[in-house]
C-alpha cells in the first residue's frame, strides 16, 4: 500500500486518455517532482453498484507488490469522499490492442520481443505466486521506448505454493480449457494466453475466434488450432505455439522454457524494446 499520504492538489491534471468501466485515467505531473505518471480516478459510486470495492482492494495490493521492467507499475493510491485515485506509470504509445489492429499483425521479430517480455514478467508474478488471468492486447500497454507493460490487475489472484483457483474470468477468446470447465486452475492458465497472444500477435486474430461464444468454447476445449498460409508464419513460431496451446496443462511450456525456445533466442530484441 502507499507508503505516505497523498492529495489531488499535488497533481497537475493534463489530458484524458482512456476510460475502463469504473472511471477515466488522465495525464498527470508530480508538482514536487515534475514526474509523468498516469492517474487513475475510479468512481467509489460506481465500485457499490456493482460491489467492487473488495475486488479493486486486492488489484491495488497485488499491482502495487509488484516491481519489474514488464508489469505497469502502481506508485500509490489515496482516495476522497466520492473518488479513489491510483497513481501509475505513464505508458505513452498507450495499448497494444490499436498497435496490433493498425498493422493487422506483427513481424515475427516484434512478436517475439513481446512474447520474451511477457515471459519474463510472468515468470517474476509467478515467482511472487500471481496468477493474472486476463492477458490480452488491451491489458498490455507500450512505454515511450516500446516496452511492454502488463497493466490492469484487476482478475489477478495471489495462490499459495501448489494451490488452485476456480472463478472463471478474464476474455472468452483467451480462457484455458480448464477454465472454460469450471475446473480448478493455477499459474498455467498465464502460460495458455501467452500461445494465445503469440498466435494473434502472428496472424492478427485470436486462433479459436468464432461467432458464437459457444463455438469458441467448443474450439477451445477441442484445441481446434489452424494455422492460415497467410501471413507467411516459421515453423518455430508455429511449435511454440502448439506446445503452450496444450490441454493438460502441466504439459504447457513455463515461462522460463518460453525464454529458451529457439524462436525468442532468434528472434527476440534482448532490450525488450520494438525499434522497427
Amino acid at each position: 500500500m502507499a507508503e505516505e499520504e497523498w492529495f489531488l492538489d499535488e497533481f497537475e491534471i493534463g489530458r484524458f486518455i482512456g476510460e475502463g468501466k469504473f472511471g477515466k485515467v488522465y495525464l498527470a505531473r508530480e508538482k514536487q517532482s515534475g514526474y509523468i505518471v498516469a492517474l487513475k480516478v475510479i468512481f467509489k459510486q460506481k465500485l457499490e453498484k456493482y460491489h467492487f470495492h473488495e475486488h479493486l482492494r486486492r488489484e491495488i495490493e497485488i499491482q502495487h507488490s509488484l516491481d519489474h521492467p514488464n508489469v505497469l507499475r502502481l506508485f500509490a493510491w489515496f482516495h476522497d469522499e466520492t473518488r479513489i485515485f491510483l497513481v501509475l506509470e505513464y505508458a505513452a504509445q498507450g495499448e497494444l490492442y490499436k498497435l496490433l489492429r493498425n498493422l493487422h499483425h506483427f513481424s515475427e521479430k516484434r512478436a517475439a520481443t513481446y512474447v520474451a517480455s511477457l515471459a519474463k514478467a510472468l515468470a517474476y508474478c509467478h515467482e511472487n505466486n500471481v496468477i493474472h488471468r486476463d492477458i490480452k492486447p488491451e491489458n498490455l500497454l507500450l512505454d515511450f521506448e516500446g516496452r511492454l507493460k502488463i497493466a490492469d490487475f484487476g482478475w489477478a489472484a495471489q495462490l499459495q505454493a501448489h494451490a488452485k483457483r476456480q472463478t472463471m474470468c478474464g476474455t472468452i477468446d483467451y480462457l484455458a480449457p480448464e477454465m472454460v470447465q469450471n475446473k480448478e486452475h493455477d499459474q498455467t492458465v498465464d502460460n495458455w494466453t501467452l500461445g494465445i497472444l503469440c498466435y494473434e500477435f502472428l496472424y492478427g486474430f485470436p486462433p479459436f475466434e468464432a461467432e458464437d461464444k459457444y463455438d469458441t468454447f467448443k474450439r477451445i476445449l477441442k484445441v481446434d488450432v489452424v494455422f492460415p498460409s497467410s501471413p507467411p508464419v516459421s515453423p518455430e513460431a508455429k511449435d511454440l505455439i502448439s506446445k503452450l496451446l496444450v490441454k493438460d496443462s502441466s504439459k504447457r511450456l513455463s515461462p522460463q522454457k518460453i525464454l529458451e525456445h529457439p524462436w525468442i533466442v532468434q528472434n527476440a530484441d534482448p532490450s525488450g524494446c520494438t525499434k522497427e
